[in-house]
């Protein structure tokens, strides 16, 4: 017998359904508001390591403060629209990242990060839309 094809996988979904939405909720909002004081409390320093526009890093910090106060809401009673409301919002990063990389032309650096950190926040929108059947 093969161990390797009896082990489920990593995207399986009854390993998907023991995340707690609430945790995950959490999470995305503590990452948000760590990268929220990043970009807001270092922008001058991070735009000349990104090639991003300085306004542009203190926007998107500011912007993540109210979105983890959204997903914090979210986590504590998480009812279908405050989940729908967070994945849409996760989906719209998501798309302003990819803008951003088309048409700011960062630092390899720059792209390095923004990819990273859209990557990131698409994993967690379908982990959420995911477990939305959680939520009341």
């Amino acid at each position: 017998m093969n161990t390797l094809s009896s082990a489920p996988a990593l995207g399986s979904a009854p390993l998907l359904r023991r995340l707690p939405l609430r945790g995950v909720l959490a999470f995305d909002a503590a990452t948000g508001i760590i990268m929220g004081l990043l970009l807001s409390l270092m922008p001058l320093p991070l735009s000349a390591w990104l090639g991003l526009p300085a306004a542009l890093l203190l926007g998107a910090g500011l912007l993540l403060f109210p979105s983890a106060a959204l997903m914090l809401l979210a986590s504590a009673r998480p009812h279908l629209l405050l989940v729908g409301m967070v994945v849409f919002g996760n989906v719209a990063w998501v798309a302003a990242s990819v803008l951003v990389l088309v048409l700011m032309g960062p630092t390899v650096l720059g792209a390095v990060f923004v990819t990273g950190q859209a990557v990131a926040v698409a994993a967690l929108a379908w982990v959420e839309w995911q477990l939305r059947a959680q939520a009341r």
